[in-house]
């Protein structure tokens, strides 16, 4: 490995809109092309954009038995050359920002802002990497708490806990891989990925970035895989974790299957936000639009329920009602369209089904509502029935539900009335109902006069009961791949 002046290859220059017709997958840090049977639609015309190549599970087997032959070369890295891989990323990443947005708005039918501003976490994430991959810190321990103990001293580090296994989710096809791959870098662990394949590219480019660097053979794979193929990347025991990121039932299901290893899971959410009398209502409408409809609301903390004191509920929904008629839906490579394509047909159907079964049951329509193909409307909806799956489940898509409450205690309440429990949000001035709320509220975090889709980069973020397991963000990620070795010294009499 050199350092970080002999890192990179030669840069080619700010990255071009036009995409390939046809990707590798990236094998033990190798581009391979063995077939190009994986095509992928713009997600706005429907049409093959390109297609890359699908592992087959002999790939993948040699992937992870490669992942086992770098685990001592990745873990005897020292923490300027893991650095050096990481800054030579973020430099790259902002050569080809373009490039990279572009593939997000064809591969996931991301707004070109939405896109753009992946594009820029995906930089931060891998900067903040960098970063803490020289601060894998230990500690030293007295140990003489009793006289048995006396002249004993205990010394920990963290060392990488060996091969991980990623599989990653279509909605943030950059940024959620980085989550997993940057941190893997600082440490010091071998991976193996399986990016979703509806949404491949952004992962692939990294692989791609990844191979102009000196990282030992076998330090990564990314390989696009069909479900029924990929069980290796949950089953096989040479894999010391597994990291997913998607669908609570996958999730859960994976994690039944996955043997000693240890797990992470960052799965689904029905994110509440409550708005107080006392709240800037400016301010929470605003949030309130972007954090209910940005990315079509594909995103597992986009706002669904917002709970609106009384005293301001009809003010706030009349408000947001003729903010969200007034977003603009088509196609996601304009720069003024804030509502794009869902990722598929059957995900808008899905959603379309649940808000006509909402207002079969009682619901109002207060806007949206329509679906043509995969671009379903900003819809809001009031009075909704909280049997109905628009309002328990997680909608992933563009739908927003408003009800109202009285007191401060009864809208915790209704945030608690959910399976999921990731984050919420909250607008109020009352520190006392702030610190009430983050005593009682079941959520892996809490944003204060912001909304639930809030996530910075280097933040503890995960969620509680059908929500996950475990907590990504930069540092809880890295202490995640590591494990704790402890040195105890006995002082000689």
């Amino acid at each position: 490995m050199h350092d970080g002046t002999h890192c990179a290859r030669p840069t080619q220059g700010k990255g071009t809109q036009m995409l390939s017709e046809l990707y590798p997958l990236y094998l033990n840090n190798k581009a391979v092309q063995p077939n190009s049977d994986l095509a992928v639609t713009d997600k706005f015309t429907g049409e093959i954009a390109f297609r890359t190549a699908l592992a087959t599970p002999e790939i993948i087997d040699e992937a992870i038995a490669g992942a086992v032959r770098a685990t001592r070369p990745m873990a005897e890295l020292a923490s300027f050359e893991r650095q050096a891989v990481l800054d030579h990323c973020v430099n790259r990443f902002r050569d080809r920002f373009d490039e990279l947005a572009h593939a997000l708005c064809v591969e996931a039918g991301k707004p070109i802002t939405d896109a753009r501003g992946e594009v820029t976490r995906l930089i931060d994430t891998f900067r903040i990497a960098a970063e803490e991959s020289t601060r894998m810190y230990g500690e030293v321990q007295p140990l003489d708490i009793s006289p048995r103990a006396k002249g004993f001293t205990g010394i920990w580090k963290r060392v990488p806990i060996g091969p991980c296994s990623f599989i990653s989710p279509f909605n943030f096809p950059l940024n959620l891989a980085a989550h997993k791959i940057a941190p893997a870098i600082a440490v010091g662990c071998p991976f193996v990925m399986k990016p979703a394949s509806l949404t491949p590219l952004g992962a692939l480019i990294i692989g791609e970035i990844l191979a102009e660097t000196d990282l030992p053979e076998g330090a990564f794979s990314i390989l696009p895989a069909t479900r029924d193929g990929s069980d290796l990347f949950t089953t096989d025991d040479r894999l010391k974790l597994l990291s997913f990121t998607g669908s609570p039932d996958v999730g859960w299901a994976l994690k039944a299957k996955a043997g000693k290893k240890k797990v992470v899971l960052e799965l689904g959410g029905n994110a509440a936000v409550v708005v107080d009398k006392d709240a800037d209502l400016d301010h929470a409408l605003e949030r309130i639009v972007f954090g209910g409809y940005f990315q079509s609301g594909q995103a597992c903390i986009h706002v669904q329920r917002v709970i609106l004191h009384d005293s301001i509920y009809d003010e706030f929904r009349d408000r947001l009602v003729a903010r969200v008629k007034g977003l603009v839906s088509g196609d996601p490579k304009n720069a003024k369209t804030f509502i794009g394509p869902m990722i598929s047909e059957k995900e808008s159907s899905r959603l379309k089904g649940w808000i006509d079964d909402a207002l079969a049951q009682g619901a109002t329509l207060l806007a949206g509502g329509q679906c043509i193909g995969n671009m379903l409307e900003a819809t809001l909806v009031e009075n909704c029935g909280r049997d109905t799956e628009l309002y328990k489940e997680e909608a992933f898509g563009p739908a927003v539900v408003l009800s109202r409450f009285f007191e401060w205690d009864e809208a915790l309440a209704e945030v608690n009335d959910s399976r999921f429990g990731l984050q919420c949000g909250l607008f109020t001035r009352d520190i006392h109902k702030i610190m009430r709320a983050w005593d009682v509220l079941e959520v892996g975090g809490i944003v204060v006069n912001d909304v639930s889709s809030t996530r910075i980069d280097n933040m503890p973020y995960g969620g509680v009961k059908d929500s996950g397991l475990g907590r990504e963000g930069v540092r809880f990620a890295m202490e995640d791949m590591t494990e704790i070795r402890n040195l105890v010294i006995r002082q000689e009499a």
